[in-house]
């Protein structure tokens, strides 16, 4: 079983819920596919992240697969995008709300454990974010289309924020519960921001969108 604090025990399955909202939606809309498939990639953008890193760091089993509440709440999660998949496009902005802590907390549990796991401070702060956005990813490559991530609003700079803040407090030895809230709510404000204003991350001089 995982022994995260609490508090960010309870946001880890937070995130891992509303990525699979999240995940399966995106499939719903993206895709003409059935519940399989449709909790399939919603499960595997709640997960795959964190399978990917645990793998990376050799920790395996990985925790998706030790502890079996994140399956529980990542297929659920999927089942419930399925079912409602008429109507969930009303509830945009609190889904989009709990993916923004899904990523933020994603992103400082991954980065804390690959710093426990002996990597140094760069390849930490870029596993921190690869377990925030792995999942979307493999989901996006599953159904042909270039990952939001390297496209959409921000997305993978908030992730590298948290994940930076995280390893910079536990070099500092700050590392705890208040420590990991302030590196979430960092990522979090500036995910939102980027929602809120639409804004997007530097593009190439001269490209015409």
């Amino acid at each position: 079983m995982t022994t995260e604090p609490p508090l960010l025990l309870a946001l880890d399955f937070t995130g891992t819920f509303a990525f699979a909202l999240n995940g399966a939606l995106t499939a719903v809309r993206a895709a003409r596919l059935d519940i399989v498939g449709v909790v399939a990639l919603g499960m595997i953008t709640a997960l795959g992240g964190g399978i990917l890193r645990d793998v990376l760091i050799d920790s395996v089993p990985p925790a998706a697969f030790r502890d079996w509440r994140y399956l529980v709440l990542a297929a659920g999660g999927g089942l419930v995008a399925f079912a409602l998949s008429q109507w969930l496009h009303r509830l945009e902005v609190p889904i989009n709300v709990l993916d923004a802590i899904g990523l933020s907390t994603f992103a400082v549990i991954g980065a804390s454990k690959a710093l426990g796991a002996g990597l140094g401070i760069g390849p930490a702060i870029i596993l921190g974010a690869i377990t925030g956005v792995g999942g979307g990813t493999i989901r996006d490559t599953l159904v042909r289309r270039i990952p939001s991530v390297l496209r959409s609003d921000l997305y993978a700079i908030p992730a590298l924020i948290g994940a930076a803040v995280t390893v910079g407090a536990i070099r500092a030895d700050l590392y705890g519960v208040p420590a990991a809230l302030a590196a979430v709510a960092a990522c979090f404000t500036v995910r939102m921001i980027g929602v809120h204003f639409g804004l997007q991350a530097p593009a190439p001089p001269g490209r015409r969108d």
